[in-house]
C-alpha cells in the first residue's frame, strides 16, 4: 500500500478567497503586520480573520505581496478575567487547516494575571502573543515556524 500523497492549500490559496481590502472593526487604532513562514519570508497570498469577543467586531484581510496586512479596531474590553485582546485565525498556503492565536495588548495591567498568558511558563514564548506600540495603534507580526515562532492554540 503506497502513503497518501501530501496536500496542500496553495499555491492557489489567495485566488479562492479574493478579498483584498483591510476590514474595520472600528476607528480607534490600527493593529498592522506581517505575516511570515518558517524561512522568515513573507508569505503574500495568507488570509488574516480577527475578532474581537468583546464587542462581537470581526475583520477579514488578504496579506500584501509583501506579507503586510491591517485591521482597524476599536481598544477591546477585557472578557471576565482575560485581559483585553483579539483573537486572529491565520490561513496560508502549506496549511490545511487555520492556526489560531492572540493579539495582547502591552500597556494592560490585566497581562500579569490573564489566564491564558500565565498558563505559558516560557517568557520568550508568551511575549510573542504581545504586540508592540506603534504610531497610531499596534504592530503585530506573526511567524508560523522558525526561532521568532508565534504562539499558536491548539483547539479542541
Amino acid at each position: 500500500m503506497n502513503p497518501t500523497p501530501s496536500q496542500t492549500v496553495g499555491p492557489y490559496f489567495a485566488v479562492m478567497l479574493p478579498w483584498d481590502r483591510s476590514e474595520e472593526l472600528g476607528t480607534e487604532l490600527w493593529l498592522r503586520g506581517t505575516l511570515y513562514d518558517g524561512r522568515s519570508e513573507p508569505v503574500a497570498d495568507g488570509v488574516l480573520e480577527v475578532w474581537d469577543a468583546s464587542s462581537g467586531g470581526f475583520g477579514r484581510c488578504r496579506t500584501t505581496v509583501d506579507g503586510e496586512y491591517a485591521f482597524r479596531f476599536d481598544r477591546p474590553g477585557p472578557i471576565g478575567a482575560q485581559a483585553p485582546h483579539l483573537a486572529v485565525s491565520v490561513f496560508a498556503r502549506g496549511l490545511l487547516d487555520r492556526v489560531v492565536t492572540r493579539v495582547y495588548f502591552p500597556d494592560e495591567p490585566g497581562n500579569t494575571t490573564d489566564p491564558v498568558l500565565s498558563a505559558i511558563p516560557d517568557t520568550a514564548v508568551r511575549e510573542t502573543l504581545v504586540a508592540r506600540e506603534d504610531d497610531d495603534g499596534y504592530r503585530f507580526d506573526i511567524h508560523l515556524q522558525g526561532p521568532h515562532e508565534t504562539a499558536f492554540f491548539e483547539l479542541v
